[in-house]
């Protein structure tokens, strides 16, 4: 009642982890998909190694929290181990990946591919690093150009995670609509001031936003993309239960990425949300989930 087949990836449920949150680990992946998540997307991977900010990184506020770690990973020659061993738990694992031109990013997903992922996603909208991230997914020309290059080259599916920190996240996504499918929302440009220290408790100044506070836009974005240009959409931001979850469905997303609710709720929260829009839909007369998926679109 709850498989999901994104761009022919099978997933037992809809409920995928997303990219930044417990996944740069192996092992630690593993053991989340084994918990109750249908998928995983790992850490976003660069070239070279990279240490990202010095601390403060993270602050916990109301609604959420506010992160500028600046894409700090391993480097791609040293991410095959963990996604052999998240591979163990026979569900799929999505390589993330950021760069700043076509050429870059066809390199890294050729990686990706020899690792063993199932598919790709493209990181074009981290908030808080200079020259990739938001830089490049802001622009539609390169955005297009990025995607052709890898959907020309690639066995694999490819992703498109974008931003809502652009001035128009329809023409970002009509931009980077021949991918496989797109991923809406990466975290809100945020910021968080210490009154007493005087400055911002960030090191880097501002953050991305993450949880509870922009699951609103998130769906938004998730609706006006399904609306106007039907693509195959992934929906992320902010989901904490099942109802969370089913208003993305109903606004036009395929299945969803849980990140920030970790934090809460721990692993268990897979299986619990699965739980949950499985009980929705039998009390609403569901037989498939994708008989939610746009559902609440007039």
């Amino acid at each position: 009642m709850l498989s999901v087949s994104l761009a022919g990836i099978k997933l037992e449920n809809p409920l995928m982890l997303a990219s930044g949150i417990l996944d740069q680990n192996g092992y630690t992946m593993k053991r989340i998909l084994e918990k109750g998540a249908g998928a995983a997307v790992t850490k976003s991977i660069g070239k070279e190694p990279r240490s990202g900010y010095v601390p403060p990184i993270v602050s916990v506020i109301e609604g959420g929290l506010i992160n500028a770690v600046g894409l700090s990973n391993p480097g791609i020659r040293n991410i095959s181990g963990e996604i052999k061993i998240a591979k163990e738990s026979n569900k799929p694992v999505i390589g993330s990946i950021f760069g700043a031109t076509p050429d870059e990013f066809l390199s890294l997903a050729a990686s990706m591919q020899d690792f063993g992922v199932d598919a790709v996603e493209l990181n074009l909208s981290c908030p808080h690093v200079k020259g990739v991230g938001t830089e490049v997914g802001s622009d539609p020309s390169l955005v297009k150009e990025i995607v052709k290059t890898l959907k020309g080259s690639l066995r694999i599916p490819v992703f498109s995670k974008l931003s809502p920190n652009v001035n128009s996240v329809l023409e970002i996504a009509n931009a980077a609509i021949d991918s496989d499918g797109l991923v809406l929302i990466n975290t809100v440009k945020g910021m968080a001031i210490d009154v007493y220290a005087r400055r911002p408790v960030l090191s880097n100044g501002f953050g991305g936003l993450s949880g509870p506070a922009i699951r609103p836009v998130g769906i938004r974005y998730v609706y006006e993309v399904k609306k106007e240009l039907d693509p195959l959409i992934i929906g992320v931001g902010g989901i904490e239960n099942g109802i969370h979850a089913i208003e993305y469905f109903m606004a036009g997303a395929s299945a969803v990425q849980i990140g920030t609710a970790l934090m809460k709720y721990g692993c268990q929260i897979f299986s619990n949300i699965s739980r949950e829009i499985g009980e929705f839909m039998k009390a609403e007369g569901f037989q498939e989930l994708d008989q939610m998926v746009g559902a609440g679109i007039l």
